[in-house]
C-alpha cells in the first residue's frame, strides 16, 4: 500500500502522479486515443481520479480538459464509482474552439469535417440514431459514393460513430467527449439560414 503523502512531500508526489497522467494520456499507444481507468489505477494508483482532476485544473489554463467517457453507460452516472472508473476512457481534449486554419493541422480535410458535422447533426435530430442508409443518401447528395463509404468507415473507425448488428448509427464515444451537440444543431442551422438571407432579393428603398 503506498504511504499517503503529507506536506511537500505530498505536493512531489502529485507532480510526480500529474506528470506520469500526462504521458499516458498524450501519447497514444493503442488504435483509439485515450487510456482506460484500469490502465491509470495500475500505473497511477487507486488516488487517479484525484491526480486526473488536478491535472484537469492545470490544463484550464492552455483551454484543455480531461474528459471521462463511459463507452458502455447509456446515461453517464452523476457520481461514478470507482469501479464505473475503471470502466471509463480518460481523454484530452479542447475546451474551446478552434480557427478554421488550425483544423488543418488535425490531419482531416474540410469537407469531411463537413461531412462528419452533417452526420452527427442528422442522428441528433433524429434522437440519438438513425439507420445508415439514411445518412449515407444525405451525404451523397454533396459528396461521391466512394467518398460516403471512406468517410463512414473513417468515422466508425475514430470512435465518432457506433453502428448496430441492425444497421443503427449512434454517436460514439469520441462525439461525446469532443462535440457539444447542442451548439453543433445551433451551428449547423445558422449556416442553413445564411444562404437563404443572401438569397432574398433586396427592395428598393
Amino acid at each position: 500500500m503506498e504511504a499517503r503523502p503529507r506536506g511537500i512531500r505530498r505536493k512531489t508526489y502529485y507532480a510526480m502522479k500529474m506528470k506520469r497522467a500526462v504521458h499516458l494520456l498524450f501519447y497514444k499507444r493503442h488504435r483509439e486515443p485515450g487510456v482506460k481507468g484500469w490502465e491509470l489505477r495500475r500505473r497511477l494508483g487507486s488516488d487517479y481520479p484525484r491526480v486526473l482532476n488536478l491535472l484537469d485544473d492545470y490544463l484550464d489554463r492552455l483551454d484543455l480538459a480531461v474528459k471521462t467517457v463511459f463507452e458502455e453507460e447509456a446515461n453517464p452516472p452523476d457520481k461514478p464509482t470507482l469501479e464505473q472508473l475503471d470502466r471509463a476512457r480518460f481523454y484530452i481534449t479542447l475546451k474551446g474552439s478552434i480557427t478554421p486554419r488550425e483544423t488543418k493541422l488535425i490531419g482531416w480535410r474540410i469537407d469531411d469535417l463537413a461531412a462528419l458535422a452533417v452526420a452527427l447533426g442528422f442522428i441528433i435530430s433524429k434522437g440519438g440514431k438513425a439507420p445508415r442508409k439514411d445518412v449515407e443518401d444525405l451525404l451523397r447528395v454533396k459528396l461521391p459514393s466512394w467518398r460516403v463509404e471512406l468517410n463512414l468507415s473513417r468515422f466508425l473507425r475514430s470512435g465518432y460513430l457506433i453502428e448496430d448488428e441492425n444497421g443503427q448509427l449512434y454517436m460514439g464515444w469520441r462525439t461525446r467527449a469532443e462535440v457539444d451537440p447542442k451548439r453543433l444543431v445551433d451551428l449547423l442551422l445558422e449556416t442553413e439560414a445564411k444562404p437563404e438571407k443572401e438569397e432574398r432579393p433586396q427592395t428598393a428603398a
